[in-house]
Order: structure tokens, then sequence, then C-alpha cells
């Protein structure tokens, strides 16, 4: 296996997990926060594909996906908002509704990321991504991770539900 078919396997072992954890969730599910602070599922599980998406897309020089769903969420969000170092009130004020609405928009970033991977070659994975750190990050530092980061989310994300099936 090459390194594109490496990357196009991890990312969809991601979306296989995704749908996994969003099934059989309820709008209470959803917002529920262990321990009254704790990520609810739907904020993890909107975090992760937003934080694919936008690197991704960051990656490719193509818009974001989430433009096309920010309204259909019904979030104030703009494209620049993916979660990170959300307060407990601004993880609040993300109410995921609709679990199938969260598999959709990540089946999206998947299709996304799928295109930007079939560019993919030795050049593009050494191209210097992010001059901020001390080595500079390249772009297939940047593939990996991603998939850390999403991975921990749904471990996160499986966790939380997993709490509230007990």
């Amino acid at each position: 296996m090459d390194v594109r078919g490496l990357l196009t396997e991890g990312f969809g072992r991601i979306t296989e997990l995704y749908a996994g954890t969003a099934e059989g969730l309820d709008q209470e599910a959803l917002s529920h926060r262990p321990g009254g602070t704790g990520n609810p599922i739907g904020w993890l599980l909107w975090h992760l594909a937003r934080v694919q998406d936008d690197h991704v897309a960051d990656l490719a020089g193509q818009p974001q996906v989430w433009k096309r769903f920010q309204e259909r969420f019904g979030l104030p969000n703009g494209t620049d908002d993916i979660g990170y170092g959300h307060s407990s009130e601004q993880v609040d004020a993300i109410r995921i509704e609709d679990p199938d609405l969260l598999v959709e928009y990540h089946h999206e970033v998947t299709l996304a990321t799928a295109r930007y991977l079939e560019t993919v070659d030795e050049a593009e994975l050494e191209r210097e991504v992010d001059q901020d750190w001390d080595p500079p990050v390249t772009a297939g530092q940047r593939l990996v991770s991603i998939q850390g980061d999403c991975l921990q989310h749904l471990g996160q994300a499986a966790y939380v539900k997993g709490l509230l099936e007990a």
C-alpha cells in the first residue's frame, strides 16, 4: 500500500467510526455534558468534522464544506470557528439537534478529503504548510495530526455515549 492509500484508509476508518458513534443518538444524548461540564457528543462530533474540514480545505486550497452546511445547522459560527479553545458557554451554544445532519456533513468532508488525497504525492507531503513551528509543519504531518485529532475526539464521543447507555 502506498502513502496515499494508507491516508485514504485512515480517513475512511474515521468515517465509519463517526457514523457508528452518531447512530441512535437523540437531542438529549447529543447535548448531555458529563459531570455537567464535559464536552457533549454533539459538540465533539461537530468539532472533529470542523477541524478536518478546515485543515483539509486549507491544504487543498479549496473552500470549506461548512459554507454549504452552516445555515442548515442554524449556527452563527463562521468558517474560522472550529471549536478550538471554546469556553464552556461556547460549547453550550453549539446545539446539535440532528445526528443525521452531522453524519451528512462529515460524509461531505470525507469526500472533500478524498478528492484532496487523490492529488497527494511525495512532493505534496513534504510541502511546508505552517512556518510557525520549528521545524515547519509539512502537509504530511498535518494529515497525520488531523487523523489523530479526529480519532481522539471519536473516542471521547464514544465514551460519553457509553456513559449514557450504562
